[in-house]
């Protein structure tokens, strides 16, 4: 052998292979004929072997072995037939290498790029079964192909009788090469995603494969396949995302998902985002059987006032509360009072906690409800009530009574005055969080609901 023979020589004898007799033209598969099935686009792996392993070459060596051994690519005088890509044999034919393994064979630390990253492919004698070694972008994959003498008997058949087309497209199958597959998949599609060049049309198809498309403003078209797209995850982002979502797609967005508490996430989310819905959807939203969406339409922004009086006679009482808690400002005083006296405690309470912004709350309410620390910093108390608290409460009460923003000024640090015990570090760390200016948010961060004005009848008290 001379010039890239000899380096190939070279390059078998160092992965620990001894050459059989002289090389010569083997009724198989050529070898350019036999990478194709190994390295198409529609390609499965036998094994797949992840390249951050840490004895990868060594367990590389073993799994081609077991599988050689298994499939018979090893006949029984040690002999098979061996092609290694990029083997320097330049533009002329490439043929098979008949070898037998040493006692010190590696032949994923040598035949590769470098080591672990084998490109080879290993033939029975007989050309009837292949086991090819080739590398992805974090895994190495031996994939086998059996029965090859009857596979192109088929495609020889097949072949006589196909059309241009099928011609066409298995031609495109050979060229594409293999598929991206894992990270790399994935970084393709959030570049993708990314860029605004993108056509409208392939941007549908990202679809559930980049979480970075949903953020950006998208054509109607996109928009509305992500409505209807099979994965719940996608329907979810588009929700908590998109920009660009009309009142008529939340409605058909949220009335359209069947299962109730996914039903519930939409709202949520629509309630957080402040979407403006109809009052048909409102209405609907109001009478679903689910508890917790009617719970959450309480924080829609313009609420018509029948929608709210009839949430405030919602049969759960966890709604009722939220809407104590939420729009009281807007309700009428009829509906007032029903909350007030509510025989449940949570809706009485919230009821309570509201009605005493404006109304002075006396010792006995305090001392009959489970009000307490909330009681104590958001509403307006009597005079002796908030004396006693400021000068004999608890450190936790005397804490939430500094952030109320009712106390009359003579009584803002009572709660250290003289005759009082002074509170603990960590409740002072705490009285100085109280201090802060409150805010009317929602329990989730947004701010309270706005309510539609009633365009006849009473207004709201």
């Amino acid at each position: 052998m001379t010039g890239g023979s000899d380096k190939f020589g070279e390059l078998l004898q160092r992965a620990g292979l001894d050459i059989v007799g002289d090389r010569r033209t083997e009724e198989v598969l050529p070898p350019r004929a036999a990478w194709r099935p190994v390295i198409a686009f529609e390609a499965e792996p036998t094994v797949a072997v992840r390249t951050d392993l840490p004895d990868l070459v060594a367990e590389l060596n073993t799994q081609w072995h077991r599988l050689a051994v298994k499939e018979g690519i090893i006949g029984e005088d040690g002999v098979f037939l061996i092609d290694v890509a990029g083997n320097g044999t330049g533009c002329a034919p490439r043929g098979w290498t008949r070898v037998r393994l040493t006692a010190r064979w590696d032949l994923a630390g040598v035949l590769g790029e470098r080591p672990g990253q084998p490109e080879f492919l290993t033939l029975s004698t007989d050309g009837n079964t292949l086991l090819g070694a080739t590398t992805e972008e974090d895994e190495v994959w031996l994939v086998t192909v059996d029965r090859i003498k009857e596979r192109q008997e088929a495609a020889a058949q097949t072949k006589a009788q196909e059309s241009p087309e099928e011609r066409a497209a298995a031609w495109a199958s050979v060229l594409q090469g293999p598929r991206p597959r894992g990270r790399l998949s994935e970084l393709w599609a959030h570049g993708l995603a990314l860029n605004p060049s993108t056509p409208e049309d392939v941007r549908a198809r990202l679809l559930g494969l980049s979480h970075f498309l949903l953020w950006r403003h998208l054509p109607t078209a996109v928009v509305e396949a992500a409505m209807v797209h099979p994965e719940w995850k996608v329907r979810e982002l588009l929700a908590e995302a998109q920009p660009d979502i009309t009142a008529e797609q939340w409605a058909r967005l949220i009335l359209g998902e069947e299962h109730p508490r996914r039903r519930w996430v939409l709202t949520l989310l629509a309630a957080d985002r402040r979407a403006e819905l109809t009052e048909t959807v409102h209405e609907q939203l109001s009478a679903d059987s689910y508890a917790p969406v009617r719970e959450e339409t309480v924080r829609l922004p313009r609420l018509p006032p029948r929608t709210v009086n009839a949430l405030a006679a919602d049969p759960d009482p966890a709604v009722r509360a939220m809407v104590c808690a939420r729009v009281w400002p807007h309700l009428e005083i009829p509906v007032r009072r029903n909350l007030l006296g509510d025989l449940h405690g949570k809706v009485r309470a919230e009821a309570l906690l509201q009605h005493h912004q404006d109304h002075p709350m006396p010792q006995s309410v305090f001392d009959s409800e489970d009000l307490k620390d909330r009681a104590a910093q958001t509403c307006c108390l009597e005079r002796d009530l908030a004396e006693n608290l400021a000068h004999h409460g608890t450190p936790a009460q005397r804490c939430a009574l500094a952030g109320n923003p009712h106390l009359d000024p003579d009584l803002v640090g009572g709660g250290t005055a003289a005759g009082s015990e002074r509170p603990p570090a960590d409740d002072r760390i705490g009285c100085a969080d109280a201090r802060r200016p409150a805010r009317a948010h929602s329990r989730r961060g947004g701010p309270a609901p706005t309510i539609a004005r009633p365009r006849t009848g009473s207004t709201a008290a």
